[in-house]
């Protein structure tokens, strides 16, 4: 049997888990820079606030229904999800984690006897341990537990947040409620070639005068995805990759900018955090990628994404060495835009292997220094926290350089935000 559990909308329970006043109030969360809504309350969905809306276009909106705005804080939503997802393991060993708020269970071996009860259980303890709220489909393959879950949130007065697909009746007036557009799976475009052959419910989906037609267009995927629906589990719990095949750094500025100091300063930023990470999870990289964005709707040209790759000789995670060939691109790439002004720039780390394969070159090394130097870089900043240690043409006083107008205090993550209770 699997379960999907799935926390309601996450970032806005987050906040309100350290704001209850909050509470039953429409709240909706905007992306990095405050620039559009990525997360709603029911009450801000009641209120007419549109997924996705940049935040100038709902000021008057915002005032008229009283929505309260968040900017994203995701240290917060993101040790709050490792919270419930180290509840979860309580309950079973075997999870996967398929998103910041969503995990796939399975209870292969765990002795359940009665799900709902379980469900209830889990329920239960998540609410009153975090107070977060969420909600929990049973069913015997990933596919149709997901439709559980989906059931469990719509009609939470009737099934208490818990849901169980455990017969074929059940399993069979799902599929019939479920449109195909809502399919674990099935994206715009196969929605609407779904359409066309009057497939328009899970249950269409599954008719076995449709299984060419799905092997055509969506080929095994489409086919193991049937599967699923019927009933016959097809699909494993996929563990976490251990490394990033890759890593990217990317951040658009509050303010556009065309001086060449301001961006070599985020672009060093962008690169010693790639560095960082490589480090992190004992990786080098070969290849550095700088990318840069102007705003596509203040210039005439064709041409508003700039992006150069350089292929080291030797493989490495140095600050210094990402750092500064990753300046030696911005310089090229400047070099005849001066004046134009850039919305967002990157750093990307590409071709990685572990640490420990690096192979050392006879001709051209990194200088052996940097590895000592690097080492006792990474221990300060853990331990002294917030990145203080970083290179001097870095911004000393601050390394995200972001409109967070609406930011909450990191609550679980910054001691000095801790919360104080007075007890009398």
């Amino acid at each position: 049997m699997y379960a999907l559990v799935d926390c309601n909308n996450f970032y806005a329970s987050c906040e309100r888990v350290f704001q209850p006043e909050f509470n039953g109030k429409p709240v909706a969360i905007l992306s990095n820079n405050d620039g559009c809504v990525i997360s709603r309350s029911n009450e801000a969905k009641a209120a007419g606030v549109p997924m996705g809306a940049p935040a100038f276009k709902i000021r008057e909106l915002v005032k008229e229904k009283n929505v309260k705005l968040f900017s994203s804080n995701y240290p917060l939503y993101g040790d709050l999800s490792n919270r419930v997802m180290e509840i979860l393991r309580q309950f079973t060993p075997n999870v996967e984690i398929y998103s910041i708020d969503e995990a796939f269970l399975n209870f292969d071996g765990v002795g359940v006897l009665d799900y709902q009860d379980y469900g209830l259980q889990m329920k239960s303890r998540i609410q009153k341990w975090l107070g977060l709220p969420v909600c929990i489909g049973f069913a015997e393959t990933k596919a149709l537990s997901k439709l559980a879950n989906k059931i469990a949130k719509e009609f939470q007065e009737r099934t208490k947040g818990v849901y169980v697909i455990d017969t074929d009746e059940k399993r069979i007036k799902a599929l019939k409620w479920t449109k195909i557009e809502d399919v674990w799976g099935i994206g715009y475009r196969t929605k609407k070639k779904a359409k066309l052959r009057n497939i328009n419910t899970a249950l269409d989906f599954i008719n076995p005068v449709h299984e060419a037609w799905i092997k055509k267009e969506m080929g095994v995927i489409g086919l193991r995805l049937k599967c699923e629906l019927e009933g016959k589990s097809v699909l494993d719990l996929e563990p976490l990759p251990e490394q990033r095949k890759s890593i990217a750094t990317t951040r658009s500025f509050p303010k556009q900018i065309s001086d060449f100091d301001l961006l070599r300063e985020r672009i060093v930023t962008f690169a010693s955090v790639c560095a960082e990470k490589l480090r992190k999870q004992n990786s080098c990289c070969h290849t550095i990628i700088v990318m840069l964005v102007i705003d596509k709707h203040s210039v005439k040209s064709s041409q508003y994404y700039f992006n150069m790759a350089v292929t080291l000789s030797y493989a490495t995670n140095s600050t210094l060495t990402i750092s500064n060939t990753a300046i030696e691109m911005l310089k090229k790439l400047h070099k005849g835009n001066e004046g134009i002004r850039f919305k967002k720039a990157g750093v990307i780390v590409t071709e990685l292997i572990d640490e420990d394969k690096k192979q050392f070159q006879l001709f051209e090394e990194e200088n052996p220094k940097h590895l000592a130097l690097m080492k006792v870089m990474d221990q300060l900043n853990t331990k002294i926290g917030n990145r203080k240690v970083k290179l001097a043409s870095q911004n000393l006083k601050l390394t995200w350089d972001m409109n967070q107008n609406h930011l909450s205090p990191k609550y679980t993550t910054d001691f000095s935000k801790l919360l104080e209770v007075k007890c009398l």
